[in-house]
C-alpha cells in the first residue's frame, strides 16, 4: 500500500475517533440526569458524573502526550485508550447504583487522553499554513458524532427488556451501544492506521521556535542559528538552513527531503527546562486561559441546559436530543465557514471574534435566562436565542486557540504540550459541571462569574494580542553536532 492511500486511512481514522467522542457526548449527555434520578441520587451528582469523566482525562491526557513525544507513535496508545472507553461504557451500561456510574464515567475518561497524542501527531505531520484546516476538520467530525448522536438516542429510548442480568432500557442502553462503537472502533485502528513520520507525510516544513530571556529582558524572541546557545532549535535563515557539508560527495548542498529528527527533538519534556519555560511564556498563558474560560462556560451551561428545560419546558429526553442535534447542525455550517474564513484572517482575529460572540451571549443568558419572563412562547424564545449565542462563538475559540497553540509551542514536544492544554480543558470541564450543578437554583451567581470570567480573558487578549501570532514557516534543518555541542 502506497504511503498517500495510508496517510488518506490514517486520517479517516482519526476522524472517526473523534466522531465516537462526540456519539458518546450526545448520547449520554440527554440521558443522564434522569438515569442519576431513578438511582436515588442527589442533584449535585449530575456535576460529579459529568466531571469525574474530566478528571481521568486531565491526568490521562499529558501522561499519553508524554509517552507519544518519547516514542513517535501514536497507534498503541490509541488502542491502549480505547480499552478504557470499552470497559468504562460497560460499567455505565450495567448501572447498579450511583456510585458504579460515577466510576463508569471516571474509567472511560481514561480514553481521552488519546487526543492529546493525536493532535501532537497532526501538529507533527501538517504544514504550518494548513494546520488550522486540519484541525477544524477534526473538530468537526467530533460535531458531527453530537449531531448524529441524538439520532442514536431516538432509537434506544424504545429499548425495554432483560439482557441476561441486566436491565436495558433507554437510559443503560447509551452504555451498551457505545460500548460496541468502541470495540468497532479498535478494529478499525487496527486495520486502517499507521504510525507515519513527518518524512512519510510529505511535509517538509516544520515549526521550529525557541524562546530565551537575555538579561532582564522578559521579551520572547525567535532564534537562529545553529552556533547561538540554543542551536537544536531556532528560526533558521536560507543561508543555515542547508545541511552541514560532509566528506561524502553524494550530498547535496540543499535537500530537497525533510531531515530526520534528530536525537534533542526527542529529549525528555520532564526533564527539559525549555519546555516549561515556554509554557510559561505570556501568550501561552492567555490561550490556556482560553481554552479554560471557554470550556468552564460551556459545560456549566450544558449542565444547566436540561434541568432549566425540565423546569419551565417540560423537556424529556427526545426533545433534548432534538434540541442537541439542531445544536450540532448549527456549529457544524459554522466549521464550514470557519474552514473557509481561517484562509483569510489570522487566527487571533478570529479568536477575538469569537470571544465577541461569547460575551454577548453570557450577557443575554444573564438578562434573559437567569430570571425568565412572559409566557411559555417568550421564554422558549429567550432561551433558544441564548444557545444560539452560545454554541455560535464556541467553533472561533476553538478551532484558532488550538492552531495558534501548535503555532506557538516547540514542535519537539506537540503530545505534552497538547496534553497540557488539553488538561487546562480537562479542569474546566470538572469545575464548571461542579459549579452549575450546584448552583441551578440561584443562575445570578453562576452567570455572573462566568461572565467574570470572560471580561477577565478578554481583557488579558487585548493586552497581549500582538503577541498571539505564530511564527513564519522555515526549514528544520538541525545537525546532531549542534545538538550535542549544546548538550541537549
Amino acid at each position: 500500500m502506497d504511503e498517500r492511500k495510508k496517510k488518506k486511512l490514517t486520517f479517516i481514522t482519526i476522524l472517526f475517533v473523534f466522531l465516537l467522542s462526540g456519539v458518546e457526548y450526545a448520547v449520554i449527555l440527554p440521558t443522564i440526569w434522569r438515569y442519576l434520578q431513578t438511582l436515588g441520587a442527589a442533584p449535585y451528582f449530575l456535576g460529579l458524573g459529568l466531571s469525574a469523566f474530566s478528571l481521568s482525562g486531565l491526568i490521562s491526557g499529558p501522561l499519553f502526550g508524554h509517552w507519544s513525544d518519547r516514542t513517535r507513535t501514536t497507534k498503541s496508545i490509541i488502542l491502549f485508550a480505547n480499552l478504557f472507553e470499552i470497559v468504562g461504557n460497560f460499567m455505565y451500561f450495567m448501572g447498579y447504583s450511583k456510585w458504579l456510574l460515577l466510576s463508569s464515567r471516571l474509567v472511560a475518561g481514561i480514553g481521552t487522553g488519546a487526543g492529546s497524542c493525536i493532535f501532537g501527531y497532526l501538529t507533527r505531520s501538517t504544514a504550518l499554513e494548513d494546520r488550522a484546516a486540519v484541525f477544524a476538520a477534526v473538530m468537526a467530525s467530533r460535531q458531527a458524532g453530537l449531531l448524529i448522536g441524538p439520532g442514536f438516542n431516538i432509537f434506544l429510548r424504545f429499548c425495554d427488556f432483560q439482557l441476561g442480568p441486566f436491565v436495558l432500557n433507554k437510559y443503560t442502553a447509551p452504555g451498551l451501544f457505545m460500548c460496541l462503537l468502541w470495540i468497532l472502533l479498535q478494529l478499525a485502528v487496527l486495520l486502517m492506521y499507521w504510525d507515519l513520520s513527518p518524512q512519510d507525510t510529505g511535509d517538509s516544513s516544520m515549526l521550529v521556535r525557541v524562546v530565551e530571556e537575555e538579561g532582564e529582558s522578559d521579551e520572547a524572541k525567535l532564534l537562529m542559528s545553529s552556533e547561538g546557545p540554543s542551536g537544536c532549535y531556532g528560526t533558521i535563515s536560507s543561508e543555515q538552513s542547508q545541511p552541514p557539508a560532509k566528506s561524502n560527495s553524494s550530498t547535496s548542498p540543499i535537500s530537497t527531503q525533510p531531515s530526520p529528527l534528530p536525537l534533542c527533538i526527542r529529549s525528555n519534556p520532564f526533564k527539559n527546562f525549555r519546555t516549561s519555560q515556554g509554557l510559561l511564556r505570556e501568550e501561552v498563558l492567555v490561550l490556556l486561559l482560553a481554552q479554560f474560560v471557554t470550556l468552564f462556560n460551556q459545560t456549566a451551561l450544558e449542565t444547566m441546559v436540561t434541568p432549566l428545560t425540565q423546569k419551565y419546558f417540560n423537556f424529556g429526553e427526545l426533545e433534548n436530543s432534538v434540541m442537541y442535534c439542531l445544536c450540532g447542525v448549527e456549529v457544524i455550517i459554522t466549521f464550514f465557514f470557519l474552514r473557509w474564513l481561517t484562509g483569510r484572517m489570522a487566527e487571533r482575529e478570529v479568536l477575538a471574534l469569537g470571544l465577541i460572540v461569547s460575551n454577548i451571549s453570557c450577557v443575554w443568558c444573564l438578562i434573559f435566562l437567569a430570571n425568565p419572563q412572559g409566557g411559555f412562547g417568550w421564554q422558549l424564545a429567550e432561551f433558544i436565542i441564548g444557545v444560539f449565542l452560545q454554541v455560535l462563538g464556541l467553533p472561533f475559540v476553538t478551532v484558532s486557540l488550538v492552531s495558534l497553540f501548535s503555532k506557538i509551542t516547540a514542535e519537539r514536544t506537540q503530545g505534552f504540550s497538547q496534553g497540557v492544554r488539553r488538561s487546562v480543558g480537562g479542569l474546566a470541564t470538572i469545575l464548571g459541571p461542579i459549579w452549575a450543578g450546584g448552583l441551578t437554583g440561584n443562575l445570578y451567581v453562576m452567570l455572573g462569574v462566568m461572565m467574570g470570567l470572560l471580561m477577565l480573558l478578554s481583557v488579558m487578549m487585548f493586552i497581549s494580542y500582538s503577541r498571539l501570532a505564530g511564527p513564519s514557516v522555515v526549514q528544520h534543518s538541525v545537525s546532531l553536532e549542534d545538538c550535542g555541542q549544546n548538550g541537549t
